[in-house]
């Protein structure tokens, strides 16, 4: 068995900035983790690819023989992947089988394509099948959404429509969360709009919000939006910066148990380390209230998490070096091995 996180968003929310911070750190707790774009657009990675959809089609080329605009090309790309993707499985089958790899899949931004359209779902299915590996679907939003409530409520149902399409767990994340602060003062706290509960609480600012007569009935729309999420109440979000350790660590033990790979998987490397840090990391970033963590309080943590890093930085140096024993370190050392056979106290 395998497992893997499948990495999704609209434009803009950070998808392949995650997972180049997923690559980073899981080397650096020693799980071996390998990255696959699925994006056929993405020609810029700031990641090592593993396996690179763009090796069997690219969107210019969908465009210019198709005479189709980029969504098009997009959605053409990857139907064209799913009609034909025998490669493409033994590619990441020998990841998952001979490399023992955690995979990660970056996917486009295209919402149509988790969403509504069926190719990209039917893609992981097929691996899900014939791999035997077990996802965890990661849906990142950029928080400034919080900002503007309308905009809010239609992230908070495109959650939930990704959910349902998907078929798979999924952990839903508001990205980029040490910007909201910068983006001003938002109406509730932010664990109001994590746990997605109340949402009525929301419509007084929805109307603010739409003054036209247009607005009104959009207004109106929102309204039975919000009844609609909370009927189905199955919507939470997490909250990341991909530049915390600590923000980093939590998210990966809820993926984690989400898909069953803390519950006794058989780990490759030193990941008896990131047990270690699950333990740790996960219970210190549950006891901070994150608008403690990110709104009230920014600067204090930021400034705490830096000292920490840099003291982290000093002592890995240190343990590094070969510090050669002097004639008084030789000395102590063999008189404490003298107090132990002795089974006495030497008096200095």
């Amino acid at each position: 068995m395998s497992f893997a996180q499948i990495v999704i968003g609209p434009p803009g929310s950070g998808k392949s900035t995650y997972c180049n911070g997923c690559s980073q750190f899981f080397n650096a707790i020693g799980r071996h983790v390998q990255v696959v774009n699925m994006d056929p657009a993405n020609d810029r990675l700031s990641y090592p690819c593993s396996v690179d959809i763009r090796d069997f089609i690219t969107v210019e080329e969908i465009m210019q023989e198709q005479e189709l605009g980029p969504n098009g090309g997009l959605m053409y790309a990857v139907e064209s992947l799913q009609a034909s993707m025998d490669l493409f499985v033994l590619q990441v089958k020998a990841l998952v089988q001979e490399e023992k790899a955690y995979v990660v899949f970056d996917c486009p931004g295209q919402v149509e394509l988790f969403t509504h359209h069926s190719s990209l779902f039917k893609i992981f299915k097929r691996l899900e099948k014939e791999l035997n590996m077990r996802f965890t679907v990661v849906n990142l939003i950029d928080c400034y959404y919080l900002t503007s409530p309308s905009q809010y409520i239609s992230v908070v149902l495109l959650a939930l429509r990704s959910m349902l399409m998907m078929d798979l767990p999924q952990i839903n994340v508001f990205s980029k969360i040490d910007m909201v602060k910068s983006y001003g003062e938002l109406p509730f706290r932010l664990d109001y709009y994590t746990e997605v509960q109340e949402l009525e609480y929301l419509l007084p600012y929805i109307d603010k919000e739409s003054n036209s007569v247009l607005g009104k009935r959009y207004s109106k729309l929102t309204e039975t939006i919000s009844e609609l999420i909370t009927d189905f109440n199955l919507v939470s979000f997490e909250v990341l910066c991909v530049d915390d350790k600590q923000s980093m660590i939590h998210l990966q033990s809820v993926v984690d148990k989400a898909n069953g790979y803390i519950f006794g998987s058989s780990e490759v490397g030193g990941d008896t380390v990131w047990a270690e840090a699950t333990r740790q990391g996960a219970t210190l970033q549950n006891s901070i209230d994150i608008q403690e963590r990110w709104i009230d309080n920014k600067e204090k943590y930021d400034k705490e998490a830096e000292e920490l890093e840099e003291r982290l930085r000093k002592e890995s140096e240190f343990n590094d070096k070969e510090v050669p024993l002097t004639e008084d370190d030789e000395w102590e050392s063999a008189l404490k091995d003298w107090e132990e056979k002795q089974g006495t106290d030497f008096v200095r």
